[in-house]
């Protein structure tokens, strides 16, 4: 568990270096064998330790005296409905809440965009932070998915690992700069629904999906 507890503080830690995150903005977690260990309520990103990491059961009970997340209910709710997903991401990096603050989905402008797992990475309805209502927002966003925005908020990512997820948060990131600079120029061309099909069975035996 301690090791775990240090995977994640330090993936917390990277997620403020690489400019997704920045003060007490954004959470990670990994799944646990008793259900999640998940980053702590308004803590400094850059100073997080394993200490600091807060264990979540799967009925979001947490040990006297520790506050998660105020997010951690949709991380519950998506590990729960994910049997796959190891490890989530969220992140208020600059384009993806420029983007969410748009309330738009991103489309095929870029076949990148399967990374996600489908032909579009959504944006979820807007629900106020830390309620069950944003959890149902996500989870609906997340239909088939690896990735969403969340209006007016920022961007999830899960993944198979802490690494997996982190490098799917960089590249809705990327996504989003590139779609926003694009948009400025004029209409992205998107590509259609075949080429899009075509990027998705190459990305199945493409490298090892985590």
């Amino acid at each position: 568990m301690t090791e775990l507890a240090e995977q994640v503080a330090e993936t917390t830690r990277r997620s403020v270096v690489l400019g997704l995150n920045q003060g007490t903005s954004g959470n990670v977690s990994a799944r646990s064998t008793e259900g999640f260990l998940i980053t702590p309520s308004g803590h400094d990103m850059t100073r997080i330790g394993a200490a600091d990491i807060v264990p979540v059961d799967r009925d979001g009970n947490v040990p006297a005296g520790l506050a998660p997340s105020s997010e951690w209910r949709f991380h519950r709710d998506l590990y729960a409905a994910f049997p796959e997903a190891q490890a989530v991401v969220h992140a208020h990096s600059p384009f993806a809440v420029a983007l969410a603050c748009l309330r738009r989905d991103i489309p095929p402008f870029h076949y990148m965009v399967a990374m996600a797992g489908g032909t579009d990475i959504r944006c979820a309805a807007y629900a106020t932070f830390g309620t069950q209502a944003l959890s149902a927002a996500v989870l609906a966003a997340l239909r088939g998915r690896r990735a969403c925005l969340m209006a007016n908020h920022g961007l999830l990512a899960w993944g198979r690992s802490l690494n997996g997820a982190l490098a799917l948060a960089q590249e809705v990131e990327a996504l989003c700069g590139q779609y926003l600079r694009a948009s400025q120029v004029g209409e992205p061309v998107l590509l259609t629904a075949a080429e899009m099909a075509e990027v998705l069975e190459k990305f199945k035996g493409y490298g090892a999906r985590d």
